[in-house]
């Protein structure tokens, strides 16, 4: 049992969305934890599944998308956006089979991605991820790849 990352396939698209939702259910529990009470989460997500399966959709018809297959199964997936003017490059999005997680996946996606970002002569990565506690363990998997944390703020107001 070896892990590959290749490039992703058309074929890959049914099993990176699937993988995706379950991975992020948890996060948008989380999410509805923090913003149900002020009637936000609703307004903001009102099909978060529907939403996310778009977005990753639209982010495997992009290119700059690895996937980690393990025994013929796609099991975790990597999105690398570059932004030359910036001089950076950002780990877009990534998401690990939750029957998979907690098992290195991650964090080899990640090391994966900024050896991407660097071979492009970006001197800069990023990555964006939530305070709230369902994304922890992205947060563990980013600091533990040698990111450091920009405090920021963003706040909402249902109107």
């Amino acid at each position: 049992m070896r892990l590959a990352i290749r490039p992703l396939a058309p074929r890959d698209h049914d099993a990176v969305v699937d993988l995706s939702l379950r991975a992020w259910e948890p996060v948008f529990a989380s999410l509805a934890n923090v913003l149900r009470p002020s009637g936000l989460f609703e307004l903001m997500h009102p099909d978060w599944r529907a939403d996310q399966r778009a977005a990753v959709l639209s982010v495997c018809a992009g290119g700059d998308v690895w996937v980690a297959e393990l025994d013929g199964r796609v099991i975790g997936f990597v999105a690398v956006r570059l932004h030359p003017e910036d001089e950076m490059g950002e780990i877009y999005m990534i998401a690990v089979d939750p029957d998979h997680q907690r098992g290195g996946v991650g964090s080899r996606l990640t090391s994966f991605a900024l050896d991407r970002i660097k071979d492009a002569g970006l001197p800069l990565a990023m990555v964006e991820t939530g305070g709230d506690p369902g994304h922890a363990p992205a947060r563990l998997t980013y600091e533990r790849a040698g990111f450091v944390e920009l405090p920021i703020s963003r706040y909402f107001k249902r109107l």
